[in-house]
């Protein structure tokens, strides 16, 4: 996705007013708004409209917004932003196990909410992985850096953006260990701190992809990391 282009975002919230706001706010920079005001409108408007970002409460009618978020990602890996009045770190914890790639608590201002778009959709569009350092495939699973893309053999693998930096370290420490912290840091680069309990759901997501594809295994070294083995044949 080339850098500027305006989006097609997604913003789901039961509250008129607050969809109103963000429609605005985000207007400004020339995306287009794509609204749902509960769960079962959103996930259909998803897979319908095929959205470039989602801006996801988690209070609403229907299904709830962790609901919602584990529906949109197994339909796609459009990035997803938590926009919530919930500031637990419980609720923040529980989100981006689920598959949210970032947190943001209301209230909010233009530039935070801007910042945080941007600095998402800068993960999804990097194309300066090559520059990295180590390799770019595993036996039959290889990366396209260019194309922020995966594949196991012929296998093109539906990737949110945050497994595809967990895939991207692991394959490029070829089958050696990757360190919990350092894993941690490569899936989430915004955080100063990340949470070693995101790594978990995120990876067993990974490996159920890998597996359906014939991809390498993920291990886990209990207490110290992961890394890549190929399957025996």
């Amino acid at each position: 996705m080339p850098p500027g282009r305006p989006l097609r975002i997604l913003v789901v919230d039961d509250d008129p007013a607050m969809v109103g706001a963000i429609t605005a706010l985000v207007g400004t920079e020339g995306h287009q708004v794509i609204t749902a005001y509960d769960g079962l409108t959103a996930v259909r408007r998803f897979r319908d409209e095929h959205p470039d970002l989602v801006l996801l409460d988690l209070a609403m009618p229907g299904p709830n917004g962790f609901n919602v978020a584990g529906q949109i990602r197994a339909a796609g890996s459009a990035p997803i932003i938590v926009v919530s009045g919930e500031s637990s770190e419980g609720a923040k914890v529980k989100a981006l196990g689920i598959g949210a790639d970032d947190y943001l608590v209301k209230p909010f201002g233009r530039a935070e909410l801007l910042a945080r778009i941007a600095a998402v959709m800068r993960r999804v569009d990097r194309s300066d992985a090559a520059d990295l350092g180590g390799p770019t495939a595993f036996g039959e699973l290889a990366l396209d850096p260019a194309r922020h893309e995966a594949r196991a053999g012929t296998t093109l693998l539906d990737l949110t953006p945050t497994e595809y930096r967990l895939l991207e370290s692991l394959i490029r420490a070829n089958g050696d260990l990757v360190a919990h912290l350092r894993l941690a840091r490569a899936g989430w680069p915004a955080e100063q701190d990340p949470d070693l309990l995101w790594l978990k759901p995120h990876l067993a997501r990974l490996r159920a992809k890998l597996d359906d594809a014939g991809g390498p295994a993920i291990v886990a070294v209990r207490g110290v990391g992961y890394r890549l083995e190929s399957r025996r044949r």
